[in-house]
């Protein structure tokens, strides 16, 4: 089925020009990508856009800094859960929010800035909780080496094997898909990210009134850090419940493709 691929623009609250892409027709769904300097392309391997755009409106983001979106001269990760608020407030009716990794951490917050949404999807948030932190601070000063060095793929496989903790099947997943250059392009956006979301603190009373369906989605395979966020949220989601991909990890997007899509437009569909 041939879409047409629309790019346009919202101001941010802080008047930063983001972009998206939209394509398709239905219900709006809107695509927050995952760190590791991911543009609206994330979503085109393994066919996931396309599928999505069969039976819904899809729009997918472009994080500040990458793709066609704008800049601020300094960086707070809050910022982009006012960039994704801005792009669901700008649609003319309910829409169902979709994240996935650090995505799926902005789309959560972005969640409680906005009156427009129907449904909620997260796919493993990075959120610290318990005993699991992320000490990444020797891995972004030895990415920020990196870069001055012009060394942008090691920044970005840097990122995947020792901050995500991708296993290297994945990664040879991630590495084959279209948007990898693009990604590489973008990596150095990574050690910002990394920063913002390690100072990020987990408040489970503020999302007590988060009555948005919510589904939250993992992997079997996942780290135990991932796990634990993903119990987290779900005991403190009102209205929230939990579908584990088995066998697959953090990307089943790419592992996993047909389930993934299948787990999504079928929680779409349901009747809220």
């Amino acid at each position: 089925m041939t879409s047409t691929h629309t790019t346009e623009t919202v101001t941010s609250a802080d008047g930063t020009p983001i972009a998206y892409e939209r394509t398709g027709s239905g219900p709006p769904l809107v695509l927050v990508p995952g760190g590791g300097a991911n543009d609206h392309t994330r979503w085109d391997a393994g066919g996931v856009r396309p599928a999505f755009t069969d039976h819904c409106t899809v729009y997918a983001i472009d994080g500040r800094g990458l793709g066609n979106s704008g800049d601020a001269a300094e960086y707070e990760l809050k910022r982009e859960f006012e960039d994704v608020a801005a792009v669901v407030e700008s649609i003319d009716e309910l829409a169902v929010l979709l994240g996935h990794s650090s995505g799926a951490l902005i789309a959560l917050e972005a969640a409680l800035r906005t009156d427009n949404l129907r449904k909620l999807i997260l796919y493993e948030p990075p959120i610290q909780v318990g005993d699991h932190d992320l000490d990444t601070e020797k891995e972004v000063a030895e990415m920020e080496a990196l870069l001055d060095e012009g060394k942008h793929e090691q920044v970005l496989l840097l990122f995947l094997r020792e901050v995500a903790d991708i296993p290297p099947d994945e990664i040879d997943a991630l590495r084959e898909a279209p948007n990898w250059q693009r990604r590489v392009e973008g990596a150095y956006t990574i050690p910002r990210a990394i920063r913002g979301i390690s100072d990020y603190e987990f408040e489970a009373a503020r999302f007590a009134g988060l009555t948005t369906p919510t589904l939250l989605l993992e992997g079997s395979k996942s780290p135990p850090f991932h796990h634990a966020a993903t119990e987290a949220l779900n005991e403190a989601l009102p209205n929230s419940r939990v579908v584990t991909f088995e066998g697959h990890g953090h990307v089943a997007m790419l592992t996993a493709t047909h389930h993934f899509i299948d787990e999504v437009l079928t929680f779409i569909r349901e009747a809220d």
